[in-house]
């Protein structure tokens, strides 16, 4: 139990970072909600189902890496203007790391909920669910951001993020999908050896 509380004091105090003077208010809004919204669920329903400690740090990870987004916005994270002036990249790349998270960390809360749920009788499409799943995830996350665009306008365009990439929206979800195979062949194991202990 101490391992979670230290989950939710880091949770809590980059949060706190987060919203101290964003770039972009509405952006970092925008940026911040799921994860907000998130941990909420996960804590209210706590005592019913638990996650492995694994789980759970994938999910303080995915975290901080949408609170370093919403902070700064994803087009404007400073350790990546340095990394797109250095290799001469054409856009800032952070809003990657954050697809890549998006079926990355998906894909092991998916399994997880699969494996003790038992969701799928039949192993020989589980993997293949699993990312599917994660596809689905991104997919609704890039509608999301287009109603966003549309509804506000150039109130948006952060949140969005494109910076003139005209294949933006169909590499984030290449991204998401790359993690979340990456995800399945890297840790099944690891998540494995932790849901034995349950």
């Amino acid at each position: 139990m101490k391992y979670i509380y230290a989950l939710l004091l880091i949770f809590t105090l980059t949060l706190l970072w987060t919203i101290t003077n964003p770039k972009e208010v509405f952006t970092c809004f925008l940026e911040i909600i799921p994860a907000i919204v998130g941990v909420l669920i996960l804590v209210l329903t706590f005592k019913k189902f638990r996650f492995t400690n694994f789980t759970y740090t994938l999910i303080l990870i995915h975290c901080i890496i949408l609170f370093i987004g919403g902070h700064y916005t994803y087009a404007e994270v400073p350790v990546f203007d340095y990394i797109k002036d250095v290799f001469h990249q054409s856009r800032n790349n952070y809003d990657k790391v954050g697809h890549f998270a998006q079926g990355f960390i998906p894909a092991m809360i998916t399994r997880e909920l699969f494996i003790r749920k038992k969701v799928i009788a039949n192993q020989s499409f589980f993997n293949f669910i699993i990312v599917s799943v994660c596809l689905a995830i991104s997919a609704a996350y890039e509608w999301i951001e287009w109603g966003v665009s549309i509804t506000t306008g150039n109130g948006g365009d952060a949140f969005l993020g494109t910076q003139g990439y005209v294949w933006d929206t169909q590499s984030d979800m290449l991204f998401a999908t790359i993690a979340a195979i990456t995800a399945l062949l890297l840790f099944s194991k690891t998540q494995d050896k932790q849901l034995i202990k349950i």
